[in-house]
């Protein structure tokens, strides 16, 4: 099937979404199962990372989702964002950098047409060389985005037609930059055409949109009500302008406002606000996290202990079998040679006061 860039002018009512999805929320409390999700696919890229795993496979790219799909994961979550032209790729950072004879440029994702976005880095066409792919550090450094496997950049559309396995699970996260302001006509043409293809060939697959940004998750709430949105924040470890984004309590508010059913939560921001976990589960709201923390087992632990539904992980091997050793059933009989952390309520209430201060520091 050919790519089509896809115009405002041209979406008609969302109103057609498939009628029998899987929610989040339905399934994971009728399977009291725990939800792992592959951050940007099988996990995102830190090019000066000394851990290999980092740069072991492109993120955000076909064969990333494809890698991640061979796991027991519920989920992939990746960034979508909106080229000029209208069509939504997947591509995490705000600008793409390049060189071209020596002289290093940067371009706004939204601001090239869906050729020039697929120009960068790798080409399917092997007659094909893309143009360099860089990429900037948080320290300010433009580095080559050096990966052992490479793969070309993707739409939308390429993922919900590539993806190998149907029922592997799409968190839909839609990238907007928290240095812009976007108006109220704007946010419809970035967000518009995300839901028409979700709408044209989502079919049953299980769906989750979710954006940092608070009037964008509660505008795709409002544009449509098939599909589950959550509304992604620091959880206070980072305080913005727009204070809907500084706290726990703030995004509590935002999803019972809105009719939001989750929060997805840096999970420092959780260790640091346990009490906040009750409140949460109180309003009936879904609760995930995401954070460095959730590639250690022990955290991801903690977390189910505390009650919270699942975790956006970057190790997807190591935490997908960590979780499937915890969620077995308790057998003391046997011969377990990896023995899970068992924690009387007392203990566990002595750990939940004593993790905001280890994570302080």
């Amino acid at each position: 099937m050919s790519l089509k860039a896809i115009h405002v002018s041209e979406v008609p009512s969302l109103d057609h979404f498939p009628e029998n999805p899987s929610l989040l929320c339905s399934s994971r409390k009728a399977n009291n199962k725990f939800v792992v999700v592959g951050h940007r696919g099988h996990g995102m890229n830190m090019s000066q990372s000394p851990d290999q795993r980092f740069s072991a496979l492109k993120e955000n790219s076909i064969l990333s989702f494809n890698a991640a799909s061979k796991f027991s994961l519920d989920f992939i979550e990746f960034d979508v964002q909106v080229t000029r032209d209208g069509c939504p790729v997947i591509f995490h950072d705000d600008f793409i950098y390049s060189e071209e004879q020596g002289v290093v440029y940067e371009k706004r994702v939204t601001d090239v047409c869906l050729s020039e976005f697929l120009s960068y880095g790798p080409q399917r066409d092997t007659g094909k060389t893309g143009k360099p792919l860089l990429r900037k550090s948080k320290e300010g450094k433009i580095l080559k985005w050096s990966v052992e496997s490479d793969d070309p950049l993707c739409t939308l559309q390429e993922a919900f037609e590539k993806v190998e396995k149907p029922n592997l699970g799409f968190n839909i996260e839609l990238k907007l930059d928290d240095n812009l302001f976007y108006s109220s006509d704007h946010l419809p043409r970035l967000l518009l055409p995300i839901l028409q293809v979700v709408s044209d060939i989502g079919k049953d697959r299980p769906i989750i949109f979710s954006s940092f940004h608070p009037d964008a998750a509660l505008l795709v709430r409002k544009l449509q009500t098939t599909y589950p949105v959550f509304f992604l924040t620091n959880g206070g470890t980072e305080m913005y302008y727009d204070t809907r984004r500084n706290s726990l309590e703030e995004a509590i508010k935002l999803c019972l406002e809105g009719g939001l059913q989750g929060i997805v939560s840096e999970v420092k921001g959780v260790f640091r606000n346990p009490a906040a976990v009750n409140k949460i589960k109180e309003s009936k709201l879904s609760l995930m996290t995401y954070g460095k923390l959730n590639n250690v087992a022990e955290a991801v632990y903690m977390q189910h202990l505390m009650g919270i539904e699942g975790v956006i992980v970057d190790h997807v091997e190591e935490i997908t079998e960590a979780v499937r050793e915890m969620m077995k059933p308790s057998n003391r009989d046997a011969d377990d040679t990896k023995p899970k952390p068992n924690f009387s309520e007392r203990e566990l209430s002595f750990l939940l006061k004593l993790i905001p201060e280890l994570i302080q520091h």
